[in-house]
């Protein structure tokens, strides 16, 4: 087995132009869906269950709304619809920081799954070794999302101001958006697969996107685009149940407080698309992996190195 794993490992400290490493993230996506799916709902079970309680009270809290507003103008100012407000608003509040947690947990899981894949030059670990790489990294991995909360708040301060630019405002706030998502991701491999610390990461992350800056910003960008498509095309199905579902509450004014087959159906819907929204995230972050090791070996240069050593010894 140790064998079967080692020729289908895929080499990624290779210094790829634009369109090599497209290739090759398609290649490592389909190499790997199956173990890091594996991963992701063995460590995701609890945020799951979370996740579906915080789709049950926001959409609880949507349909009694909406079915309160069909009755009178006393019984919608009423304790029932006060009710409804109060579960919408703590459904909110759950679920940003249920959403916050598994984000943080799975943009690490991810990163920590392709640093042991490249360590043990293929798929020869376990699970268990992908969440110790996060629990030794916890400390320095709550810190960098702190300052990245704070970064990111910066960054819509400055997206808002460049929309009252035309044209060429939306084409930099897109150039921005992409090349913090790809300093972002690369400072994270850095911090993880070097033991660096926090501020030391994200200034190695900043010297090797921004000497590489369109590749880098060009990357996330095509890559984002496509795993934007492929979460489309999964929704699909469930999305046109839903559509017609809703059309046929609709046209036949049914009653969304009468049962609760609505509730469960919108509970259902929400979750899953939840869901797939965080899987995607994983996906991602894959994109940046890709990029970084690149990028750290168009820079440095060591997996050549170590590979003319090698040759060197051996002819010795």
């Amino acid at each position: 087995m140790q064998i079967k794993d080692q020729e289908k490992y895929i080499e990624l400290r290779v210094d790829r132009d634009f369109g090599d490493i497209i290739n090759t993230y398609f290649d490592f996506f389909k190499q790997n869906l199956k173990k890091f799916t594996n991963v992701f709902l063995s460590y995701n079970g609890i945020f799951l269950i979370g996740l579906l309680i915080v789709s049950y009270l926001l959409v609880s809290g949507v349909i009694g709304l909406i079915t309160n507003s069909q009755n009178s103008v006393l019984e919608t100012v009423g304790s029932s619809s006060e009710a409804y407000i109060m579960y919408f608003i703590f459904g909110g509040i759950l679920f940003f920081l249920i959403f916050l947690m598994v984000a943080v947990l799975n943009y690490s899981l991810s990163t920590s799954y392709m640093i042991k894949y490249e360590e043990n030059k293929g798929q020869n670990f376990i699970k268990t070794d992908v969440w110790a790489e996060v629990k030794n990294n916890l400390g320095d991995i709550v810190v960098f999302i702190l300052i990245l909360i704070v970064l990111f708040l910066g960054l819509m301060i400055a997206a808002v101001v460049l929309t009252f630019i035309p044209l060429a405002g939306m084409l930099a706030q897109y150039v921005m958006q992409y090349f913090v998502m790809a300093w972002v991701g690369v400072s994270f491999f850095v911090m993880l697969k070097e033991k660096r610390g926090v501020t030391d990461s994200l200034g190695e992350g900043w010297n090797l996107v921004t000497k590489n800056f369109w590749r880098s910003v060009g990357v996330n960008f095509i890559l984002g685009f496509l795993i934007g498509l492929l979460f489309m095309v999964v929704i699909m199905i469930p999305g046109i149940l839903i559509g017609i579902y809703t059309f046929h509450v609709v046209q036949n004014d049914v009653d969304l407080g009468a049962s609760i087959v609505p509730t469960i159906i919108y509970t259902l819907g929400t979750c899953l698309l939840l869901i797939i929204a965080v899987y995607s995230q994983c996906l991602s972050q894959f994109v940046n992996g890709l990029l970084y090791f690149s990028l750290h070996e168009k820079t440095y240069n060591l997996n050549s190195r170590s590979k003319i050593d090698q040759i060197g010894l051996e002819e010795q």
